[in-house]
């Protein structure tokens, strides 16, 4: 399958990982949140990142369901299997794996403890670009959450010496004039952030947008306004979720666990755990959190019903 953004746009979402009280995996809960993310019609979606908790699996773990993810693909769909590694060795390793499993493409997260110099952080794209050919790759750009600094024609660089590299997703604020430097260059570019800037992101180019996997509906509704032309409607409904999105990041893990505790409460998921220790949100009756959860599902009419 090409990179040449014909899969890789839209919404593009990132699934939660489901564990149960004790940490365990929930795979059941993970088949069928996955099954439900197909059926709302996207294209494509990316495990594990961020919101997949991503750091709390163990490399068996993660090929699992992987594994898992695969098996559910509609036709003409995009599995987006992430790769995080720091050591190139290893990153291009997980690279065959998930090419093995069925991962259709790769998102590759540049490296980024010990703050490696930036040819080094290159080498090392260059190397998982190399071992997923010819699979697209989308290069996850986070300032914020790594430190990593590339310049838009570094990653332009990549893309004319590996045509494979599908898009840049970029997760700095205020991202339109990152994004319009990477459209100068040919690069397509999803907006990550949870989507807190789309709005100034598809107005500098950016072909889709990869959230998190609680409430992707809000997402595709804000996409297909957009594109029908009903711009005022857009920004208003991407102004109320913003609004929300922006009251969770100033506390560590709230967005993940807030993303997570909606899940549970819908129905995706069977608990809103994390593993320890990761966020917690507290799901007893009357618990000021919990309501704050029910508040948003009502607020954005969110549907409770998921068919076994």
């Amino acid at each position: 399958m090409s990179g040449d953004g014909l899969v890789i746009r839209g919404v593009s979402p990132v699934l939660p990982t489901p564990f149960r009280a004790d940490g365990s995996l929930d795979r059941r809960s993970f088949e069928r949140v996955s099954r439900h993310t197909w059926e709302l019609g996207v294209r494509s979606v990316m495990f594990p990142g961020f919101a997949s908790e991503y750091f709390a699996l163990s490399e068996g773990e993660r090929l699992r369901l992987v594994s898992d993810l695969a098996g559910t693909v509609p036709p003409g769909c995009l599995l987006i299997a992430s790769v995080a590694e720091h050591a190139t060795h290893l990153a291009t390793r997980q690279v065959r794996r998930y090419a093995d499993l069925g991962a259709g493409a790769i998102n590759v997260l540049p490296p980024h403890f010990g703050g490696p110099p930036r040819v080094l952080v290159l080498d090392h794209l260059a190397a998982v670009l190399q071992a997923a050919g010819p699979l697209p790759v989308v290069v996850q750009f986070a300032p914020r959450e790594t430190g990593t600094r590339l310049d838009p024609g570094d990653l332009a660089g990549l893309r004319d010496a590996h045509p494979n590299l599908a898009a840049v997703k970029v997760e700095c604020r205020a991202p339109g004039a990152y994004i319009r430097a990477l459209a100068r260059h040919g690069v397509p570019c999803l907006a990550g952030n949870a989507g807190v800037d789309l709005p100034e992101a598809l107005d500098a180019g950016a072909v889709g947008v990869q959230p998190g996997g609680g409430f992707v509906e809000l997402y595709l509704r804000i996409l297909r306004l957009w594109d029908a032309g009903e711009r005022d409607a857009a920004l208003a409904l991407h102004a109320g979720l913003a609004t929300w999105l922006e009251s969770w990041w100033p506390v560590p893990g709230a967005p993940l666990a807030m993303g997570k505790a909606i899940a549970w409460r819908r129905g995706l998921i069977d608990g809103p755990h994390c593993r320890a220790p990761g966020p917690t949100i507290p799901s007893g009756p009357g618990d000021p959190a919990l309501a704050e959860v029910d508040r948003f599902i009502r607020e954005f009419a969110l549907d409770r019903h998921v068919s076994e």
